[in-house]
């Protein structure tokens, strides 16, 4: 495990040249230790996350450049100002992807599992705590390409459509739903923060997880997830679809019917893998060198994305001159501090990164 860059214990740190992020208001993205509400002690689930750009052959300034990239799309692309639009909170599934020049950048870490039986078929899916649906290309009408075969549910045993009289095909959160055309399957579409698509169905499936290299594979049969046949706007070339980890009924945390979950991110240089833990390993904190910090999470009503209660910020040993109502979520669900596993940056209030800039 390693510290994220602009993370140290408590305080929040910096490099001068790593800070030349366009910053929005009231947002501040941090790469953590995130743990739900405990509602389940279940054995734990271990996922390999892989880096977007592991093993691709970039420099270490390109990798930095990259990483900068996506952070400053994804702020972009999935916030806005107060007001602006028809419906500020129209679309509930915000995770964005984005494109600089002609090369497109996609999010940060990606799982890797199978689906179907009695072979599982691999899938890639970006790590996204910003979002629920889980979706992997299948049946392919417009998608983008992918490094090995799009999901094939025909070649499953186990795998059936779901109908779109199923009260989660109504209450998904998708942008729309409803029955496809000749059949009673749930039929569904998905919108995104820079106006990415995804379209199909709702599919239910055995999913199986890979444990530690030599672990004993787990196979959770009853998994909801879509089948994207139109899939359009900015994803990458190394996933295949994207796992919503976020607070609604169909992220892979809340099918498990796991109340914790744990990651821990390699820095952008290394191509070795690390966890993901779905529920509470018993060993969590058996190498730990001190007692586990934790921080509770404060719930928006408009909102599925995980919130904190940020205080404030501390440069050495000075304290930024911001009180807590500078990150405070407002009553009408906007403002607010989030954690976004999509985004490697951190960005804050104008006023609070010119403070930031002068403290160092």
């Amino acid at each position: 495990e390693h510290c994220h860059p602009l993370l140290n214990g408590v305080s929040v740190c910096t490099m001068k040249h790593m800070i030349a992020l366009q910053l929005l208001p009231y947002v501040l993205f941090l790469t953590v230790l995130l743990a739900m509400s405990a509602t389940s002690h279940a054995a734990a689930l271990r996922l390999d996350l892989t880096h977007a750009d592991s093993g691709r052959g970039f420099t270490r300034g390109e990798l930095l450049r990259r990483m900068a990239a996506r952070s400053r799309a994804r702020i972009n692309s999935r916030w806005s100002p107060p007001g602006r639009g028809a419906n500020a909170h129209a679309v509930t599934v915000p995770a964005a992807r984005g494109t600089v020049g002609k090369e497109d950048f996609n999010s940060e870490y990606l799982i890797h599992f199978g689906i179907g039986t009695p072979r599982p078929q691999h899938v890639a899916l970006t790590l996204d705590t910003g979002s629920d649906l889980i979706w992997t290309q299948c049946f392919c009408q417009v998608c983008f390409p992918q490094p090995f075969p799009e999901l094939d549910t025909s070649a499953s045993g186990t795998a059936h459509g779901v109908s779109c009289f199923d009260p989660l095909c109504a209450q998904g959160g998708f942008s729309l739903s409803g029955c496809a055309v000749g059949d009673n399957s749930c039929f569904y579409t998905d919108s995104y923060g820079d106006n990415s698509v995804t379209t199909g169905k709702l599919y239910e499936d055995t999913f199986t997880f890979q444990q530690a290299p030599n672990g004993k594979a787990a196979v959770v049969p009853n998994l909801r997830f879509g089948c994207g046949m139109f899939n359009t706007g900015n994803f990458g070339s190394n996933e295949s679809g994207i796992a919503g980890f976020g607070r609604g009924a169909l992220s892979l945390p809340s099918q498990l019917k796991i109340g914790r979950f744990s990651h821990c991110f390699t820095t952008i240089v290394e191509s070795r893998p690390s966890p993901a833990f779905l529920g509470t390993p018993d060993n969590l904190e058996a190498h730990s060198t001190g007692p586990i910090q934790s921080t509770p999470l404060v719930r928006n009503p408009e909102s599925n994305h995980y919130y904190l209660s940020l205080k404030g910020i501390t440069v050495g040993k000075r304290r930024l001159p911001f009180d807590a109502s500078a990150f405070a979520l407002k009553g009408d669900g906007s403002g607010g501090t989030i954690i976004d596993s999509g985004s490697a940056l951190t960005s804050v209030p104008e006023a609070v990164y010119q403070s930031l800039v002068e403290a160092f």
